[in-house]
């Protein structure tokens, strides 16, 4: 059995605090706007709040480039918003993990500003410059590497050009990193959710990569680089072990045999990772030409059991299907068809997903079965990605309509809508006019109607938090997948000693003939049928 630690018997709620509630009236969310919404996550059951970033930044990639670890952005409000939030989270019995981002800094960080002044300056080799660049492209488009003329040298981005890598390999660095981390950690926060965490060691040799289209792949020598186990264990050396933390590390590239390292206990450096290789199934991209390839449930399945299997008794996954980069979970994998549909579907995939092993994540909004955003032109994205993309699809020759389809499709901008508190102006978020536009569904789709629906999606949401919560099996128990080259259900078992639950999910909108023994403990549907009916989802705990 895995050694109990809070962090597994949690649950986490993503907040992205740009997006959540406006306190102000400035059509921005803040810090103080969630604080006077705390009450609503504790009643949704969740009892860990993971912030997206609100250090102070420029807002390039909304907050992933900062300019000052040790300062709230002006946007979200003061330090002293933010101590109020912990103090009252605190109270209410949440914890408050935040969002690491030190693979790179903003270019408008003191330390960028001063490293890029001369060649000859204290912090003069604290991000990465080469006077020759190689052919590495970023994530967002473009070279990964940009000119300077105070330097005469290019720096690295791997991201935004306004987002400079950090050099990993200088020890000052580093020191400056921890020491960041600890000032957080003495202000009472609980953990870290460390942004492409898995890319601060680079290959030093720099060589170019394999071409995929104008420039080279750089993620053979940025993801999992040579000493990333090195920097990993001496930042829990340094900060980590000092704290009763969470840590979890955005594992760009991450397989279930680098996860095992990275959070295997006995090695002293993160507790869990989040892996890609279920969000990357089927999900057209520039890398794959933006094709658009059906969804097969049973190479999904086989996704899960691998990663359950692999960390079993050893790692920790993390169990989510919607974050600040992702679509919406049931527009991407469910049925919006029909208002029903809508509704057992959104239902159908909490319970697939939420009662494995591992920590479940739910993103602010998903436990409301809000969909995807209805973007009508391309002025109304705010994402540099999916900008970006739309520069690239038109560069390919795609027309507006479908370049608009498929960035409907994929774009991280679907899940930072503004949350939807009721169905009046501007959805109860602000009484300004928002920063990005509502979701097209806000009137139906919010706090206000689902708490009056007692099957509403969010009152089934706070039902399955709380079985997960009352049970040691569904928690640390073993997973076993079952019917796994089924087109249509899935179907596992968590085992502990005698006591077993069987999850069953029908994904699909057809009926299907399923014999089951034991007592339903939760299910989507009032009734219990011989069959299964449209997404029709149930949990059973057997005799």
């Amino acid at each position: 059995m895995n050694e109990r630690k809070w962090w597994k018997e949690g649950c986490v709620y993503q907040i992205y605090p740009r997006s959540f509630a406006d306190s102000n009236g400035d059509g921005i969310g803040d810090l103080k706007g969630i604080t006077d919404h705390l009450e609503y996550v504790k009643k949704l059951g969740c009892d860990i709040i993971w912030l997206n970033p609100c250090y102070k930044s420029p807002n390039d990639d909304n907050g992933y480039d900062i300019s000052s670890y040790t300062e709230i952005m002006d946007d979200f409000g003061t330090m002293e918003d933010f101590d109020a939030l912990l103090s009252k989270a605190h109270s209410l019995g949440i914890k408050v993990i935040m969002d690491l981002v030190v693979n790179h800094t903003s270019d408008e960080h003191e330390w960028f500003i001063t490293s890029s002044s001369s060649r000859d300056n204290d912090k003069a080799d604290w991000y990465i410059w080469r006077e020759k660049k190689n052919n590495w492209g970023a994530c967002f488009g473009g070279s990964a590497w940009e000119w300077n003329e105070k330097r005469g040298e290019y720096y690295l981005h791997s991201f935004s050009r306004k987002q400079p890598d950090l050099n990993w390999e200088n020890v000052d660095v580093r020191n400056a990193v921890y020491e960041m981390m600890r000032y957080w950690g003495d202000k009472g926060i609980d953990g870290f959710r460390m942004d492409v965490i898995t890319m601060i060691s680079k290959d030093q040799n720099f060589p170019d990569g394999v071409k995929t289209g104008e420039y080279g792949d750089s993620s053979p020598y940025t993801n999992n680089g040579p000493r990333i186990h090195e920097f990993l264990k001496e930042m829990n050396r340094e900060v980590i072990s000092r704290y009763d933390w969470l840590t979890v590390g955005e594992g760009a590239g991450a397989r279930v045999e680098d996860t095992l390292l990275y959070t295997d206990p006995e090695r002293k450096e993160l507790n869990m990772i989040f892996s890609f290789e279920h969000m990357n199934y089927n999900k057209p991209s520039g890398e794959n030409g933006w094709i658009e390839a059906p969804f097969s449930l049973p190479g999904y399945k086989k996704i899960y059991k691998k990663w359950q299997e692999g960390l079993s008794g050893r790692g920790w996954n993390t169990l989510y299907l919607e974050n600040h980069d992702q679509t919406r979970s049931v527009s991407r994998y469910g049925d919006t068809s029909t208002p029903e549909l809508w509704k057992k579907s959104a239902k159908a995939l909490a319970v697939m997903y939420f009662l494995m092993e591992g920590t479940p994540y739910i993103y602010m909004g998903q436990e409301l079965g809000v969909t995807n955003t209805d973007f009508q032109d391309i002025t109304e994205f705010r994402d540099i990605a999916a900008l970006n993309d739309w520069k690239e699809l038109k560069k390919s020759g795609r027309s507006d309509e479908e370049a608009l389809h498929l960035l409907r499709l994929v774009s991280r901008d679907n899940s930072r809508t503004p949350f939807p508190w009721n169905g009046g102006e501007n959805g109860g978020f602000s009484t300004h006019s928002p920063w990005i536009r509502m979701n097209q569904d806000y009137g139906l789709i919010n706090v206000e109607e689902e708490e009056k629906d007692p099957s509403s999606v969010l009152n089934f949401y706070r039902k399955l938090i709380a079985l997960r919560k009352e049970s040691d099996t569904l928690i640390y128990g073993d997973f076993t997948l079952l019917e796994e080259d089924d087109e249509d259900l899935f179907i596992y078992q968590r085992t502990m000693g005698d006591e077993k639950y069987r999850i069953i999910v029908n994904m699909s909108g057809k009926e299907r003939e399923y014999q089951c023994k034991g007592k339903v403990v939760l299910s989507n549907y009032s009734d219990c049928l011989p069959y299964l009916r449209a997404w029709e989802a149930k949990v059973i705990k057997e005799e």
